[in-house]
């Protein structure tokens, strides 16, 4: 079953470059899921024959947004944390399988200037109790922009990014903690010394070009998924986007 992560930073804007549907029909996934839609109910129409739909706007027009498009339905979803707090932002689906969850996230920026740095912790340890409650009843798959790298090798420039928004210390070690708390990055599951594999670049300083990148964009799973996991991949040839599309290949059945 394959599976695909991207943060399309406007989809609108993707779809008008000509860009999406032939990079949807290229990737031919049974989930493709979607970060930064910018999108309000109806400001779209966007469908795939053979896949359902799910949607979740922000109460901002034009901001965050996420969607998943699936070849089978869902037996439940879930928008949010269900925190009011944390669920005004549309930045969370969760479909529920037979054999697993997918959630599609896209975790809160820190902001620049670290403003929302406190806010992010807050959110950080919300949606790891949520993910642990949701792994207390069946294995979970979870993807999205999680606005951290995690380890050096993660960033084309570790040392002047140390402390910035995506490479702080508590982002990182927040993510850590995810992943002790019994989950995999399933990329680095695969390629655990591969370097220059990123999945985010700014538009400035001809940073795509010179590969100056991030790698922020993951698919993470439950632990107990390690042995049907196989293959992880980062599809930095399709633009279109600040970040590419990453992709999660596990022998999973609906």
């Amino acid at each position: 079953m394959k599976f695909i992560s991207w943060n399309v930073n406007g989809l609108r804007a993707v779809v008008g470059k000509d860009i999406f549907i032939p990079a949807f029909e290229q990737l031919n996934a049974d989930f493709f899921c979607l970060q930064e839609t910018k999108l309000q109910e109806g400001q779209i129409d966007l469908s795939f024959d053979g896949y359902t739909s799910y949607w979740n706007y922000a109460e901002k027009k034009g901001y965050s947004g996420t969607a998943i498009f699936a070849r089978q339905p869902a037996l439940s979803v879930q928008y949010g944390l269900g925190i009011e707090e944390h669920d005004k932002e549309g930045r969370v689906i969760t479909l529920e399988y037979e054999h697993f969850y997918l959630v599609t996230v896209y975790t809160p920026n820190a902001k620049e200037d670290l403003s929302r740095l406190a806010y992010r912790q807050e959110w950080e340890d919300a949606f790891r109790a949520y993910i642990l409650e949701l792994d207390s009843r069946k294995p979970v798959i979870f993807c999205g922009d999680l606005n951290v790298a995690h380890k050096e090798i993660d960033l084309k420039n570790p040392k002047p990014n140390r402390g910035k928004a995506g490479f702080t210390d508590e982002e990182r070690e927040k993510f850590t903690l995810m992943l002790e708390s019994g989950f995999t990055d399933t990329f680095r599951y695969f390629e655990p010394e591969t370097a220059g594999a990123y999945s985010w670049w700014s538009y400035r300083y001809k940073a795509r070009e010179n590969n100056a990148g991030w790698r922020i964009d993951y698919f993470v799973a439950s632990d107990r998924l390690r042995d049907k996991l196989t293959g992880a991949s980062i599809h930095s040839e399709i633009y279109g986007s600040d970040h590419c599309p990453v992709e999660l290949n596990v022998n999973i059945d609906f």
